[in-house]
Formats: C-alpha cells, sequence, structure tokens
C-alpha cells in the first residue's frame, strides 16, 4: 500500500484549472463590455455604408434614372439616324447633280430650264416663254440653261435638239460651254414705235413698264480657241442660220418674209466689231452673229445686246 501510494502521479488542482478559464473568460468578457459602445458604431456605420452603396446602385435613384433616360435617348437617336442612313442611301447616291457650270461672263440671273422628252418645237416654244418672262432689270441679263435629266446640255447637244446645221466636230476648238440668255433692253416710245412699223417681222419681244418700253433681245455666246477656229463654221452656217434659229428670235415665217430664209448676210461693224448681218427688206436687222474678241462670238437681232455682253466680257477679262 505504501508503494502504491508512493507510485501515485500527483494531480494538479482542478479548481486552479477553472479558475483559469474564468479569468480569461471573465477578462475577454471585461473587453468586450468596454468595447461594446465602438464595435456597435462600427457594425452600424457599416450597415450605413452598405445601404448608401445600395441606394447608389440602385436604378430607382435619382442621379441612375437620369443617366438611364441619357442612355436610352441616345440609342433611340443612333437607331434613327441607321435607320434614315439606309433608307436614304439609294435616294442620295441616285440624284445626279448638274454639270459644273463655268459661266462665260456675269449674268443678273440664272434659270435652268427642264427639256427632257421635249420635241424640237416644245424646246423652242420652252425657250421663248422664258425669255419672254424674265423679271430682269433693264440692261439686265439672264442666262438660261438647258437640261436633260438634270445635267445641263452643251453646244453639240443644243444644235442636235435644234436639228441645226451647225457644223461642229471635236477638231474644229469651238467650245461645248456656251451661254444662251436674254438682255432687258429700253427703248422710248417713238423708236420702238418706228421699228414696229418699219420692221416686217416681230424680232424681239416689247413691253410697256410706264412711259417706257423694254425689249427682251436674245442672245447665244460662242466661244473658241481662236477667230480662224470658228469663222469658217459660222460662214458656212450662214445660209441656214435664219432657218434654225428663227424660232428663237419669235419670228414666224410667212409669205412676208420667207424671203429671209434665203437671204445673204452682208459684212458690217456692230460696236466697232467685225460682224455679219442679215437685213429685212426695209434695213432692219433680222439677225447678226458678231465677233466680240478672238475668242467669243454673238448670235443676236439687237445692236445693244452686243453692247451688253461686250461690257461684261471686257469686266471679266480685267478682273482675271
Amino acid at each position: 500500500m505504501e508503494n502504491e501510494k508512493q507510485n501515485e502521479v500527483p494531480v494538479k488542482n482542478p479548481i486552479k484549472k477553472v479558475g483559469l478559464v474564468e479569468t480569461y473568460a471573465g477578462d475577454m468578457s471585461k473587453v468586450i463590455e468596454k468595447n461594446e459602445d465602438g464595435i456597435i458604431k462600427r457594425i452600424i456605420h457599416e450597415q450605413e455604408e452598405q445601404e448608401l452603396v445600395k441606394e447608389n446602385l440602385s436604378p430607382e435613384s435619382k442621379k441612375n434614372k437620369f443617366f438611364m433616360l441619357l442612355g436610352g435617348g441616345l440609342i433611340i437617336v443612333a437607331i434613327l439616324v441607321v435607320f434614315f442612313l439606309t433608307v436614304f442611301q439609294n435616294q442620295i447616291s441616285s440624284v445626279t447633280p448638274n454639270n459644273q457650270i463655268n459661266p462665260i461672263i456675269f449674268t443678273d440671273k440664272t434659270s435652268y430650264v427642264e427639256i427632257g422628252g421635249l420635241s424640237k418645237d416644245q424646246v423652242v416654244q420652252t425657250i421663248v416663254n422664258e425669255i419672254n418672262s424674265t423679271k430682269i432689270k433693264v440692261s439686265g441679263v439672264e442666262g438660261i440653261y438647258l437640261t436633260e435629266n438634270k445635267k445641263t446640255i452643251g453646244l453639240r447637244r443644243f444644235i442636235s435638239i435644234l436639228k441645226g446645221n451647225f457644223l461642229l466636230t471635236p477638231n474644229n476648238f469651238v467650245s461645248d460651254n456656251f451661254l444662251l440668255g436674254v438682255e432687258k433692253d429700253d427703248a422710248n416710245l417713238i423708236s420702238a414705235s418706228v421699228k414696229t412699223a418699219t420692221s416686217t417681222i416681230a424680232t424681239s419681244t416689247t413691253i410697256l413698264l410706264g412711259n417706257n418700253l423694254t425689249t427682251n433681245n436674245p442672245f447665244i455666246l460662242l466661244q473658241s480657241r481662236s477667230f480662224l477656229d470658228i469663222f469658217p463654221s459660222m460662214k458656212s452656217w450662214e445660209s441656214k442660220m435664219f432657218s434654225d434659229l428663227h424660232g428663237l428670235l419669235g419670228i414666224t415665217i410667212n409669205a412676208d418674209n420667207n424671203y429671209l430664209l434665203t437671204r445673204d448676210f452682208e459684212d458690217g461693224f456692230v460696236n466697232n466689231k467685225n460682224a455679219r448681218i442679215l437685213y429685212d427688206k426695209n434695213g432692219q436687222v433680222v439677225l447678226e452673229y458678231v465677233f466680240m474678241n478672238d475668242a467669243s462670238v454673238i448670235i443676236t437681232n439687237s445692236d445693244t445686246v452686243v453692247k451688253e455682253i461686250m461690257s461684261r466680257l471686257v469686266s471679266l477679262q480685267i478682273k482675271s
């Protein structure tokens, strides 16, 4: 028995162990109690931050609603732009622009007259209507550009439509760029009455404005490389020029004036420029073409047209 007592291992006091556990738990409890208010405040603060983040991310917030509406609007605009580009792309690409026009002289008014699909007589009447109805001022000039399917036609196409006899080839250096136009002139009542009484044909449209008479005088302005390039063509055209252009002058062929179809042009001077002139029986100018300079020729029925167009050509040359 004594040996057993000696062999027994001493056991630590369990109360002291419990005392140690209780002391640690008590210490923790005390720490928690001391920091309880701080932890709660921290938790509350974290919850508030989370709520704020949720509010900012929420689609119900005013800020997010604004950005959502703005984004939706931009998307709608983009869709509409793509739609209109798709729908109207064919129409935009199918529009044929007018040929680029290089005006020979300054004009007070420019008119585009569509003649596509019209007969020769209809084309002539359309041009005459434009000449008679022009609203330009006295001494003003209107340029009339003929178009087919929205494309401006050149001199060769114009002669072809009129079925004219002016021979033009690529080798005679007569420009396809020409000007068909009208100039408004004024005259006193006496001189206009004399002109009307002595002339066998009406070579211009006469309009009474107050105490003044105005006449709308048509013209065709041609360009070439030089005088030698265009003179032979103009000279050979003389025998058919009146026949080709009488309609544009507002002249109807009848028994009183049909002799003009075979009457010869005569040499003359207009505004000190060389000219070839067709006179009627009374010595009145019916048709003339004048060499304005080395490269420009005008066909008209009025000396005042020559004077006005000449001044504009000179003005253009000075500016250039």
